[in-house]
């Protein structure tokens, strides 16, 4: 019998990765797993332990581990971003970026030079082709789709790519594991930004940039306070302001609603629910499409559709409007509560992700309205 072709799993030492490589395991695969570290262990973020959870589980399953370190890749093509956007006042999304440039850029390129025929992660998405394209679907666990953070990879780096968990739920992973007598099966999900870990956000940003304080305004003008530096805010935040607000009378609490960059000046507004926190329209740069854009794209036609602002928010019905090669405005049937600058807006068909794009700005144009 020919052997099968190999199989490279992406294996990060928690369960869901560990599954994936079982799953595919127990297909028959040829399995061999690769273990990456992308930032230098401080303490923080425990690349020791997420190494010897993943070579355990390879001596529970019988597979060869790989372990490389692309720590440098991760510094120069997200973590720089990741800074500069934040010295700009914006608020970035790092896991798109990695998944992008260094998971299914540099990794996949090292798993294929490892002589891997496909590529497997633990995502909860799918990958299937539609007329000979690879399509990005989202995974059946709604709780748990990650389909969000995956909107920027290139179509082409998908070829090959196998998403095992697509199909599953999450519980239904976590007793895979326990039957399979995985160590990892009841390790906590790994939750925030990896490089971060358990420390406060603030406390690592403040390593990096250094502050910049300024005056805190209500959107009346009135100074309320004192601001540590734009890049330590984002828009919608309540907690970390100091100036005020009562637990008794939460309506009563500030929310950041703009960042005045010109006048390195915090926007403020008091309650959850104030028309300036809100926006019917986003303006988004960079635009990227798995496979060919739609055809309303290509035609200059408004694309009827659904999006995301942010991860784990239900879909939004909206309109995207074409404004120029690589930048679109969306058009929300209901008002989106504090679009940040910096995040994504990532699009839907159904379950099928046709891509996304940077939001820029909370803003639709007199003429755009026009045009709808």
């Amino acid at each position: 019998m020919p052997k099968a072709p190999l199989t490279v799993v992406a294996l990060s030492g928690g369960v869901d990765s560990a599954v994936a490589a079982l799953l595919l395991r127990d297909a028959g695969h040829e399995v061999q797993c690769l273990h990456m570290s992308n930032w230098e262990d401080d303490g923080y973020c425990d690349n020791a332990r997420e190494f010897q959870d993943a070579r355990r589980v390879c001596l529970d399953l019988g597979l060869p581990l790989h372990r490389v370190n692309f720590a440098r890749e991760y510094r120069e093509h997200v973590f720089a971003d990741f800074l500069a956007e934040y010295r700009a006042g914006r608020t970035p999304n790092p896991d798109v970026l990695c998944n992008r440039q260094i998971k299914f850029g540099i990794m996949r390129r090292y798993a294929l030079r490892l002589g891997a025929a496909q590529i497997a992660t633990g995502h909860y998405a799918r990958v299937d082709t539609v007329d000979g394209v690879p399509c990005l679907r989202k995974g059946v666990d709604p709780a748990k789709d990650q389909s969000y953070f995956l909107h920027a990879v290139a179509a082409e780096n998908l070829v090959d790519v196998l998403m095992p968990l697509g199909d599953l739920l999450k519980s239904e992973v976590r007793e895979i594991a326990r039957k399979a007598g995985l160590a990892v099966a009841e390790k906590k999900d790994s939750t925030g930004i990896c490089f971060i870990g358990e420390r406060p956000f603030a406390e690592f940003l403040g390593q990096y940039l250094p502050d910049n304080p300024g005056v805190i305004r209500d959107d009346l003008g009135v100074e309320r306070g004192r601001h540590r530096g734009l890049a330590y805010y984002t828009l919608g935040q309540r907690h970390g302001l100091h100036i005020g607000g009562t637990s008794d009378r939460p309506e009563n609490a500030w929310y950041v609603a703009a960042k005045d960059t010109a006048r390195n000046e915090l926007v403020v507004v008091q309650g959850h629910e104030h028309p300036k926190l809100k926006s019917g329209s986003v303006a988004a740069t960079n635009a990227h499409w798995i496979g060919p854009p739609p055809r309303e794209w290509e035609r200059r036609e408004p694309l009827r559709c659904h999006a995301k602002i942010r991860y784990r928010q239900p879909d939004q019905a909206c309109t995207v409007i074409r404004t120029d090669e690589s930048s679109f405005e969306a058009r929300f049937d209901e008002q989106q509560r504090s679009p940040t600058p910096g995040q994504f807006i990532v699009l839907y068909d159904g379950d099928r992700c046709l891509g996304g794009a940077t939001i820029e700005a909370a803003a639709v144009s007199a003429a755009l309205r026009a045009a709808v």
